[in-house]
């Protein structure tokens, strides 16, 4: 009888602690909040919450009006199909580098996150670059899986003999 109680015990323990996880996901969901966008840094960190939350209208505006630059639609899809995908991983912002004639740099930490319960997470460590654009911090440069290597890269035109 007391095996009996003790099992019972252990069972609404952990019955407890799932209610309680359950309890602290659905809470936490969507806790993020935009930033004031007056820093590089406030660039940067609401660039990657619009990605995350997909909206990428605003994600977009946030890139530097630069030759090259990708349309909307390109950029777009390019999250849509997972050519880019941000949705397993985490960016930590940090602190601005660098800042001279309208260009800062920032660094930021890109967090992986482990493919199973007993693989690790993983991180690498990279600068967001950023341009003054009438007023206004926009991005040039951010690492992978927030940028798209051909961004802001020229078409190849045909070589003429």
């Amino acid at each position: 009888m007391k095996q009996d109680r003790f099992l019972l015990g252990i069972l609404i323990f952990i019955g407890l602690l799932v209610v309680a996880a359950l309890a602290l996901f659905f809470i936490r969901q969507d806790t993020q909040v935009y930033v004031a966008d007056d820093t590089p840094e406030g660039v940067i960190r609401n660039y990657a919450l619009a990605l995350q939350k997909q909206d990428f209208q605003r994600a977009y505006n946030y890139l530097a009006d630069k030759d090259n630059k990708p349309t909307y639609d390109a950029f777009r899809h390019t999250f849509l199909t997972n050519q880019l995908d941000v949705s397993s991983n985490a960016l930590q912002v940090g602190s601005v580098q660098y800042i001279n004639n309208g260009e800062a740099t920032v660094s930021v930490t890109v967090l992986y996150a482990g493919g199973g319960p007993f693989t690790q997470s993983s991180s690498s460590t990279g600068t967001a670059s950023l341009v003054q654009q009438g007023g206004a911090w926009k991005i040039s440069y951010m690492p992978y899986p927030y940028w798209a290597y051909d961004w802001y890269q020229p078409t190849p035109q045909p070589v003429k003999p």
